[in-house]
């Protein structure tokens, strides 16, 4: 189950951040995501020691946490995608799959001419896109 979403901007500025649970655990996976952002700075600094390519976006598992698995995604504009979900039995082909819906629903959102780049995004329209997304994968 996919429990939180996150877009960081290129300057790693939180541009949007939806959890899933409850509200006690959305400070915990709030910081889950702002540790990511270190692991995806060492990916793309380093490429040599993670075995990734620059020109891929999807990064993978970025690390495990306790109860949950981090990964990420990087678009050309340096913008993370990140999801953290508590299934541990998770195939890559299903996570690419979410970060293309993900990403594509954020170029739609961004697409906007009333949305400021850099800014946060307040978008109804992409809120209900995400959560039709995380509904759609159940990872299970």
């Amino acid at each position: 189950m996919i429990v939180c979403v996150a877009v960081v901007g290129h300057q790693n500025n939180p541009l949007y951040i939806q959890s899933f649970t409850e509200a006690e655990d959305a400070l915990k996976l709030h910081h889950i995501v702002h540790c990511s952002l270190d692991v995806i700075d060492e990916r793309v600094n380093n490429p040599s020691k993670s075995g990734t390519t620059l020109n891929e976006a999807f990064l993978g598992l970025l690390y495990p946490a306790l109860n949950y698995k981090v990964y990420g995604y990087l678009t050309n504009t340096k913008v993370k995608f990140i999801m953290v979900t508590t299934d541990l039995d998770v195939r890559d082909t299903d996570v690419r799959s979410f970060f293309r819906k993900f990403h594509a629903a954020y170029v739609d959102a961004v697409s906007n001419p009333f949305h400021v780049p850099g800014k946060k995004i307040t978008s109804r329209t992409f809120s209900e896109s995400v959560t039709n997304i995380v509904t759609s994968y159940s990872f299970n």
